[in-house]
């Protein structure tokens, strides 16, 4: 565990994180020395009069007028995650999944062709099935993520390659430089949901990557207390999101949201070094069990991942899978219901430990084809004492002696 440690880059944009998570860069004077940001809670802007509202209705990218459009509060936010993300501009929605399809609605023509590289999170995959049906838009998976094998995918029509470093479920890394060469040598936009590392941990903007997306639900939030998502990157591609997509499909983020989400940026820096010593914590223990057939987190991943792993990544967060020994949905069921401090729960990212699998019971075809074991158990570290969860998995792994 200490010798990944000790691959991980120095983090040269450390401290401006630090700065920009906390309110220390904003313009407190406009607030009236208020230290946390006002809560701009309207619907609409009223205009001085109505040549100004003609006038602003010329230019809703950069005026209040609809909070449809721009609201004080969210754009804060928008400015922030650009920053962290080293991104030109941004837009925030709803949930993760309201960022991930209002990009690929925007972006995707009838007749395109995407290709999703490494194992992507359900919903996406489900969302890009269904425009196959409906809109005539083709796809590939590529679950080993390798350039060479997306290359293969390639056809003239391939608008997007769009991944997941660490991949879901798996959590297997992949080289991003690599795809963004790809890519940009065949004029193909790149998109990465980088949930699981956070801004902190991974920025893919600065590996070449066009886009870059996150559900704010998750390590952002920080505290499971609402649903957000954004999208980062280019400002030709983010001005294309904004006008189709985030404007006319309207799964904008409310502004009680966005200062929710301000206020777990504050604690970003500090919970997601917690996430990450939990987690080698919990993971140094887990090497030792003789119930687990693999462990499945860039801590303990092969020698070429870690190469990718220091050259790519500034830290580890807390979500990860494990393989039990000849599992099975029995199996994975008590060991699950085995845990007191664990709970089921299909979210992650907030200060509560959680615990969920693939396997459902009726679906083992479904997750063998996607590369995953039948004894598949993936777990979010939260903020307790690591002690109280190894104690806790401890007793999971004798429930299921005699299964």
């Amino acid at each position: 565990m200490e010798s990944v440690k000790c691959l991980l880059r120095e983090n040269e944009y450390a401290m401006d994180d630090v700065l920009t998570c906390s309110g220390i860069n904003e313009e407190h004077h406009k607030n009236y020395g208020a230290v946390s940001p006002p809560l701009v809670k309207t619907s609409l802007f009223v205009q001085q009069d109505y040549q100004r509202y003609c006038d602003d209705m010329q230019h809703e990218a950069e005026r209040y007028i609809y909070s449809r459009g721009l609201n004080p509060t969210t754009e804060l936010l928008e400015n922030k995650l650009a920053a962290l993300e080293r991104g030109e501009a941004c837009k925030a929605f709803a949930s993760g999944m309201g960022a991930i399809a209002a990009t690929l609605f925007a972006l995707l023509r009838s007749g395109d062709h995407i290709i999703l590289a490494n194992n992507v999170y359900g919903p996406t995959l489900a969302l890009v099935k269904q425009m196959q049906a409906r809109f005539n838009i083709t796809f590939d998976v590529v679950l080993s993520g390798e350039a060479a094998d997306i290359a293969a995918k390639i056809r003239p029509g391939t608008r997007i390659i769009y991944t997941e470093s660490p991949g879901t479920m798996t959590m297997r890394v992949v080289d991003l430089r690599a795809i963004a060469r790809l890519a940009k040598a065949h004029g193909i936009i790149t998109v990465i949901d980088n949930t699981w590392a956070t801004p902190l941990f991974q920025k893919p903007l600065t590996l070449g990557f066009d886009l870059t997306l996150h559900s704010c639900t998750k390590y952002i939030g920080g505290h499971s207390d609402l649903t957000a998502g954004a999208v980062v990157g280019r400002r030709e591609h983010i001005d294309a999101i904004r006008d189709f997509s985030h404007q006319l499909l309207g799964a904008v983020l409310a502004p009680d949201s966005a200062w929710l989400v301000i206020r777990g940026l504050r604690t970003l820096p500090l919970r997601m070094k917690q996430h990450q010593e939990n987690t080698l914590a919990v993971l140094a223990w887990l090497s030792d069990c003789e119930e687990v057939e693999k462990l499945c987190h860039p801590a303990v991943a092969d020698t070429r991942s870690r190469e990718l792993i220091a050259a790519q990544m500034y830290g580890l967060s807390g979500l990860f899978s494990f393989e039990l020994r000849d599992g099975s949905f029995q199996k994975v069921k008590t060991f699950i219901d085995s845990c007191k401090i664990f709970k089921p729960g299909c979210s992650w990212g907030g200060y509560e430990s959680l615990i969920i699998s693939p396997n459902r019971g009726y679906n083992e075809e479904d997750i063998a084809r996607d590369g995953m074991a039948a004894g598949l158990i993936r777990i979010s570290v939260g903020q307790e004492s690591p002690q109280l969860l190894i104690a806790d998995l401890h007793r999971a792994f004798s429930a299921i002696k005699n299964c």
